[in-house]
């Protein structure tokens, strides 16, 4: 009787040490798979299914976009939003907006952080911490933000 090997288990399922990247990257070709689905919703039809010979619906499916950070409460997921040809209008996805880089509870969280002793100007560290290192912030974002706080306060304190 040939023995099993448990080897290709053992590196294919999660553990402990590993459990984080595999639920960020379940995370990602989960929302991934949901970008498609929106396509196939508008399209009528999924990936490779033929239109219809009769009154076909508008539109056809035109590869992917450049890849895409989006920061989450849980981490930084990398995505490809599908690209969508032929429509009288602009395909704008309601899962993934254009401009749209991290969620609502990541907005939320920014404000907290700098109240609760990032002020000192240890934005990078922080974020990247609780972000990941994919995490898309720049400079300017930071600044931006900054700028933002400070208007709002100054606003709180008349």
């Amino acid at each position: 009787m040939r023995e099993k090997s448990t080897e290709t288990v053992g590196t294919s399922s999660p553990t402990w040490e590993t459990l984080e990247a595999f639920a960020r990257q379940s995370m990602q070709q989960l929302l991934q798979r949901l970008l498609e689905e929106e396509v196939d919703g508008l399209l009528g039809r999924g990936r490779y299914e033929r239109r219809e010979a009769v009154d076909p619906a508008a539109g056809y499916r035109n590869g992917f976009g450049k890849p895409r950070r989006v920061s989450l409460s849980s981490g930084t997921l990398t995505v490809r939003r599908p690209r969508v040809r032929g429509l009288t209008e602009r395909f704008e996805s309601r899962l993934l907006p254009a401009f749209k880089r991290h969620t609502e509870a990541v907005g939320r969280l920014l404000p907290e952080l700098y109240r609760h002793g990032l002020a000192l100007g240890d934005f990078d560290l922080a974020l990247r911490g609780l972000l990941g290192d994919g995490a898309p912030l720049s400079a300017a974002a930071i600044a931006r933000l900054k700028a933002g706080w400070q208007a709002e306060y100054e606003l709180w304190r008349t």
